[in-house]
């Protein structure tokens, strides 16, 4: 590595060169400094660090072998579009640019970051910080009262199921620049009887502090907005414009990615059962499979809105005449293979008749492609404390409220039920308004 190019990493003279990404897509050094910055991933990496191996710094994480950074670019654009990595095989041995970035230009999420590595500051310049993670979405409708008092009587029946101890804690010291690396071998070590049975304790290492809720609601707050970040390759944006998250298809191949996402199961579980909320909103689909319930046409609308469009011509019309089967191609590592919905699926034509089953089978098809691990994972990890019996009188909305609630705070609820002495009234009422003005 020389400076702050990809010069001499073995990527010189692959096709990159001369698409204006050499000197600036990677800064400082990969074994020491300050990893990789301006492409989304800015992070420590360690010498020597193994495959697996997570690297905090600045809210960041890398996965990734630190001692090869050809294969680190490689990886991310993996990350981004591994459908397509046949066309990252081409990138790897064309030398032409033009035809580079025609096949780039094929797939905008990969010719969004061969932008962003081209937008990065030049050799010898400082990268700028990392942007801060969009604010979570609005929720499409708040609830009525009586979508509360039901959920609440719910949300307290779940809650009784757990009995906390109030005089056994867990205590859990965590560095602030290690929160992934701490959290993920304190709680994937406990016991499911200790996560369960005792009140969360945390401990930021280097800080004075008695924790009375306060810490333990930081806690979940960092760790969540690390975790499920989309920029760290586990999960990803479900639509474009869209702060909702998913599972991102063919993370699976990521090193150690079954455990990072039986962690974050275990992670959604413990925030259960500890009464916690986490900074992360899931796309509607993912709560449906989390409780295994059937999907609907609607779940794919605002994750892909051409694929909806289609299913919807398919229902509102005669599908005979676009001669479909009960079968799809798809692109996996560059080649064009042909899977079957069902046995034998290449030979059944898709008619008026059987048309339902079409379309229930290619929705489960697109929303479970190459996450079906991932999603078994992160299942296993979260019923390991709660199990979904548990969960199975909440549908996907109320899911959504017992996880993370909703991020509409509403201020009436605040001031009727706040107590507050030796503070003078028009500064609270001040604060409750300004925060209501901001919301509106």
């Amino acid at each position: 590595i020389q400076g702050t190019g990809i010069q001499g990493t073995g990527i010189q003279g692959t096709g990159i060169q001369g698409t204006g990404i050499q000197g600036t897509g990677i800064q400082e050094t990969s074994t020491q400094g300050t990893g990789i910055q301006g492409i989304g991933i800015q992070g420590t990496a360690t010498q020597g660090s193994s495959l697996g191996d997570v690297i905090d710094c600045a809210g960041a994480m890398v996965l990734f072998n630190s001692e090869n950074i050809h294969r680190t670019v490689l990886n991310q654009f993996h990350r981004i579009s591994a459908e397509h990595y046949g066309w990252i095989r081409d990138i790897q041995t064309t030398n032409n640019a033009e035809q580079l970035q025609t096949r780039l230009n094929r797939d905008s999420q990969l010719a969004d970051f061969v932008r962003t590595i081209m937008q990065a500051p030049a050799a010898g310049s400082q990268a700028p910080p990392p942007s801060p993670p969009p604010p979570p979405p609005l929720p499409q409708q708040r609830p009525t009262h009586h979508q509360e008092t039901q959920f609440e009587a719910k949300l307290q029946e779940l809650q009784q199921q757990f009995c906390i101890s109030q005089y056994n804690n867990t205590d859990i010291r965590i560095r602030r620049d290690q929160v992934l690396a701490n959290s993920f071998r304190v709680l994937m070590r406990h016991t499911t009887h200790t996560l369960t049975t005792q009140k969360c304790k945390v401990q930021w290492v280097g800080e004075e502090g008695m924790d009375c809720g306060g810490l333990t609601r930081e806690f979940f707050f960092k760790l969540s907005r690390q975790l499920f970040n989309p920029h760290y390759g586990l999960f990803q944006y479900s639509a474009h414009g869209s702060y909702t998250v998913e599972i991102r298809p063919f993370s699976s191949q990521i090193d150690d990615a079954l455990q990072w996402f039986k962690f974050a199961g275990r992670v959604i579980a413990y925030a259960i059962v500890q009464g916690q909320l986490l900074d992360v909103f899931f796309a509607r689909h993912f709560y449906k499979a989390l409780l295994n319930k059937p999907f609907a046409l609607s779940d794919i609308e605002a994750v892909d809105i051409s694929f909806y469009n289609s299913l919807l011509y398919i229902q509102d019309n005669d599908p005979e005449p676009l001669q479909l089967t009960f079968s799809i191609e798809e692109e996996v590592f560059g080649d064009i293979i042909e899977t079957d919905l069902r046995k034998n699926g290449s030979k059944i034509a898709v008619t008026q008749g059987n048309k339902s089953e079409y379309i229930k089978l290619l929705l489960e098809w697109r929303l479970t492609k190459g996450v079906k691990s991932q999603m078994e994972a992160l299942v296993t990890g979260l019923t390991e404390l709660v199990p979904l019996r548990f969960l199975s009188k909440f549908d996907a909305q109320e899911v959504e409220w017992v996880i993370a609630g909703t991020p509409e705070i509403n201020v009436d609820d605040w001031r009727k039920h706040t107590e507050y002495t030796g503070v003078c009234d028009r500064n609270i009422q001040c604060t409750l308004r300004r925060v209501q003005g901001t919301q509106r």
